[in-house]
Formats: structure tokens, C-alpha cells, sequence
């Protein structure tokens, strides 16, 4: 997959510090499961694999993940009333400002290492 050169800080932020924010929601929900009785071995064991469930989804279906999401939330039910809390808490605005942040921060850091044009990096001997 070919990204134009002006977009790779976005390509940092999304899939570069992305395992970051998978590993974070993961801890929060092995977090979640010990602090409602679960055991903290059986909480991480359905965390992870319900993520691996998901990715697994994702990859073997045309589906958009929306449409995944869907799928799995009833009206009325379990997954609808988390949803509802994660929507009301501005869950994905708070993901996208995340991503927009370390974009952001891509472009800074570039710009602090960035080599002077007409110079060259020479290594250290």
C-alpha cells in the first residue's frame, strides 16, 4: 500500500501508536472485569480474546466495522447500553483527538530532527 508522503505523521499516529491504544482499552477492560469479580487471569483471557474475535471479523468480512458493530448490539440490550455510555463520554471524538494529537506531535518531532537542506547525515565514527 503506496500512503501520499504528506499523510505518513497520520499513518504514525494511526497505526504506528496504535497498538498503544488497543493495549490501553484492553487494560481498561481487564481493569472493568476484575473491579466487577472476575479474576484477573479469566478478565484478561476475555478481553484479549474477544479482541482477537473482533480483529478476526474484521479481516475475514467485507462488513465495515460499523456494520460488525451492528450486528452485534441489540436493540435494548447489554452491548446498546455501553455503547450509549462510551457515545454520551465522546468516545470517538476523544479517539480521533488522540490521533490528531500524535499527528501533530509526528510533525514536531520531524521537524526538531529534520537535517537542514543541502546537508547530509554523516555517521559517527
Amino acid at each position: 500500500m503506496t500512503v501520499r508522503e504528506d499523510l505518513l505523521d497520520v499513518v504514525t499516529a494511526l497505526s504506528g501508536s496504535g497498538p498503544a491504544y488497543v493495549y490501553r482499552l484492553i487494560e481498561a477492560m481487564i481493569h472493568a472485569g476484575t473491579d466487577l469479580g472476575l479474576d484477573g487471569e479469566l478478565a484478561r483471557r476475555l478481553a484479549v480474546q474477544t479482541l482477537i474475535g473482533a480483529a478476526r471479523m474484521l479481516t475475514e468480512s467485507a462488513a465495515d466495522p460499523g456494520e460488525l458493530r451492528r450486528k452485534v448490539t441489540s436493540p435494548g440490550g447489554t452491548t446498546m447500553a455501553a455503547l450509549g455510555v462510551l457515545e454520551n463520554r465522546g468516545f470517538a471524538e476523544i479517539v480521533r483527538e488522540a490521533i490528531s494529537r500524535a499527528a501533530e506531535r509526528a510533525r514536531e518531532m520531524a521537524g526538531e530532527f529534520a537535517v537542514p537542506d543541502g546537508q547530509q547525515v554523516r555517521p559517527e565514527v
